[in-house]
């Protein structure tokens, strides 16, 4: 299966914002991941970053789903906290069409509850509510979007499963 990264910016953005949640210094990252997606408005984020960090904790529960139905469930549940009646399509700033979930007149939190249920709702649609995770390294919370061709990831990083597989090969010894 191969995926238009143009069109994951919701998933891939909550994964950021989960991660985010779960690290030290969580504002300057939820700050880097909102520009590097173009999520405008940032200039506000020290008024949004609690409430964005406490939806980060609600977008967890979609990475750490066992099943499609169970990430289905999470998801349905955050489309109705996060979606507005306003979604509509875009070609600003010389884009493809593409999806909005919320008008720019909605405030930042607004905007990234939107665009996070509404691309992880997407993403699910496209992977058959798979291809998301949480890192099978022991100890490590970091959560996944798995865009690779055999969808088989398990860890967030190379590293993480480098050191899995150097921690079991000791475990042997």
């Amino acid at each position: 299966m191969q995926f238009n990264h143009d069109n994951m910016t919701g998933a891939l953005l909550a994964a950021e914002l989960v991660n985010a949640e779960a690290s030290n210094g969580p504002e300057a990252r939820v700050g880097a991941a909102l520009e590097l997606h173009g999520i405008r408005g940032r200039a506000a984020l020290s008024t949004f970053v609690d409430g964005v960090l406490e939806w980060a904790r609600l977008l967890r529960r979609v990475f750490e789903g066992q099943d499609a139905r169970a990430r289905c469930d999470e998801v349905n549940a955050l489309l109705a906290l996060g979606a507005s009646k306003g979604v509509y399509l875009s070609t600003h700033d010389g884009l493809d069409p593409h999806l909005h979930f919320a008008p720019d007149s909605d405030d930042l939190l607004a905007r990234v509850r939107a665009v996070t249920a509404g691309g992880l709702a997407i993403f699910l649609t496209e992977s058959r509510g798979r291809r998301l995770g949480v890192c099978s390294r022991r100890g490590c919370e970091q959560v996944f979007v798995d865009v690779g061709r055999n969808a088989t990831r398990r860890y967030c990083s190379t590293r993480c499963g480098n050191n899995d597989a150097v921690d079991r090969y000791r475990q042997r010894g």
